[in-house]
């Protein structure tokens, strides 16, 4: 595991294999960078050799350039690494992809130095979240090609104006949880399906807390069907793997307000009988992003001590085809009693969080929000990106939507317009779980309605669909790398602090 430490000392005389400074463009007729942040403060000679060497070389000092000179002369570092900011003032998340770009560019290097902007406290905690975000792999199914992957840097030093001010050591805890829960979100999400069943992943969630003060319960095959979770044993039905419910409940002594989180812990998605097609179904490991974000938040939050109470809901199954899976046009009954008809069977993390959602509800929480890969129709919407905000309450959206933009992730609010809620009538049940005309316009939004009706106007709830951001596909970009993301979990923790604060 990567560790960080902090230091105030003389970069030129800082010990370290490699040293990264931040870039800005030079303004006007002039080409070129100019270094900012800590490297500023170089002395008049070493630092006019850097900005000449890195505009021969065509830094841009645009966001995301990276180029690299030796440090001979110039520092004691063996390598500079300049990674451009773009011009100021720089947001936390500018900061943030910034190191991450860093830290990954310089994988196979066992120690490096960050000299960036950092001014405040929470330009520290971003720096250091994506500095330990941006050092991420996953190798443990790799044999052979093991030794042909460059392993992330194994020291960062964050180089600060002073190492013991009690703010930056707090600003770098607080990283540290973060970045450690988001890391093992992706080790979560990454994992083939064959290693992490339903059963393996709620058990992975009570692994992460034990260390903690969490309480756990999680109900197996049977403990589902005495407690009558339909929706979640539906789904379940067609797997050899059978399905569980996790519960994690963080209690802090003297702690006002309280957070349920529901995520969709989909282990594996074929659509079941509604069977998906085949290209890029072996991303559909990642239908569990919602539920890997549910446990890495509790980790987070109990790891921080936070004064806020915290349930988290991991309804897990695996959603397959066989002879005893259920059918277009079954009805199940969900918990609390609400009958589905279930028109499509790869509209099925909707029927696991009605059961989650309802059960949350009898923890009397302030706020429950669920978090799934819910619909493809939310990457039509927003792209791979940008999560969709959808809620029952304006003003939860909205501080949804703050805190999002302050953790540095990208969430955008969306209705529920009314007028799709007749779509969702059934012929023989309470609801259906799509459109019975089968119309796909909208999707992301009806499918918020329809978990909208397993939670009643006076509880607060958002429905956060984050079926593009949980998992890359693409190129690694910033602190992100390729596969699982760990998406979410920034935000939730912020909305945490949020109610501890009074705030929310």
């Amino acid at each position: 595991m990567t560790s960080l430490s902090l230091s105030s000392a003389d970069l030129a005389t800082l010990a370290t294999d490699a040293l990264v400074v931040a870039t800005a463009p030079v303004g006007g007729r002039r080409k070129g960078v100019t270094v900012v942040g800590a490297a500023a403060g170089l002395k008049a000679a070493p630092k006019k050799r850097l900005e000449e060497s890195l505009a021969a070389l065509g830094a841009t000092g645009k966001a995301g350039d990276i180029v690299r000179i030796p440090g001979a002369g110039i520092t004691a570092a063996t390598v500079i690494v300049a990674v451009g900011v773009g011009a100021g003032p720089w947001t936390d998340e500018t900061l943030r992809r910034a190191a991450g770009n860093a830290v990954r560019a310089l994988a196979g290097t066992r120690r490096a130095a960050l000299a960036l902007p950092v001014e405040t406290a929470a330009a520290v905690d971003a720096v250091a979240q994506g500095a330990l975000m941006g050092a991420y792999s996953y190798d443990a199914f790799r044999v052979d090609s093991k030794a042909e992957q460059k392993s992330p840097v194994d020291r960062i030093t964050l180089h600060v104006a002073d190492a013991k001010d009690p703010s930056t050591t707090t600003a770098v805890a607080r990283a540290k949880a973060i970045s450690t829960a988001v890391n093992f979100a992706r080790d979560l999400i990454n994992a083939p399906a064959a290693a992490m069943p339903p059963a393996t992943l709620a058990q992975s969630g009570a692994d992460a807390v034990a260390h903690l003060p969490v309480e756990v319960e999680i109900l197996d095959q049977e403990a589902l069907a005495a407690g009558g979770y339909g929706g979640i044993l539906g789904v379940g039905k067609g797997s050899m793997q059978p399905p569980r419910l996790a519960r994690l409940a963080y209690r802090p002594e003297g702690a006002t307000a309280h957070l349920a989180l529901v995520g969709k812990g989909i282990t594996f998605d074929t659509g079941g009988i509604s069977i998906k097609p085949s290209a890029s179904m072996h991303e559909m490991k990642a239908d569990m992003s919602g539920a890997a974000a549910v446990i890495a938040t509790v980790q987070a939050i109990a790891s921080l001590g936070l004064s806020v109470a915290v349930t988290g809901y991991v309804c897990a199954a695996e959603n397959m085809p066989s002879g005893k899976a259920q059918k277009p046009g079954d009805v199940l009954s969900t918990y609390g009693g609400k009958t589905v008809e279930v028109l499509d069977t790869d509209a099925e993390g909707r029927l696991v969080l009605a059961d989650g959602l309802v059960r949350a509800q009898e923890d009397k929480p302030d706020v429950i929000i669920d978090i799934a890969t819910l619909t493809g129709a939310q990457t039509i919407a927003l792209g791979s990106r940008t999560a969709g905000i959808m809620a029952n309450d304006d003003d939860l959206r909205e501080a949804i939507f703050d805190a999002a933009n302050r953790a540095g992730e990208s969430m955008w609010p969306m209705p529920q317009p009314e007028e799709l809620r007749a779509g969702l009538d059934s012929l023989v049940a309470d609801i259906a779980n799509i459109p019975l005309s089968g119309r796909r316009d909208g999707g992301m939004l009806s499918a918020s309605i329809f978990l909208r009706e397993f939670v009643p106007d006076s509880q607060r709830w958002a429905h956060l669909d984050i079926a593009g951001p949980a998992y890359n596909g693409y190129s690694p970009w910033g602190c992100t790398p390729k596969g699982g993301t760990g998406y979410a979990v920034r935000t939730l923790v912020q909305i945490a602090e949020d109610m501890a604060d009074g705030a929310l």
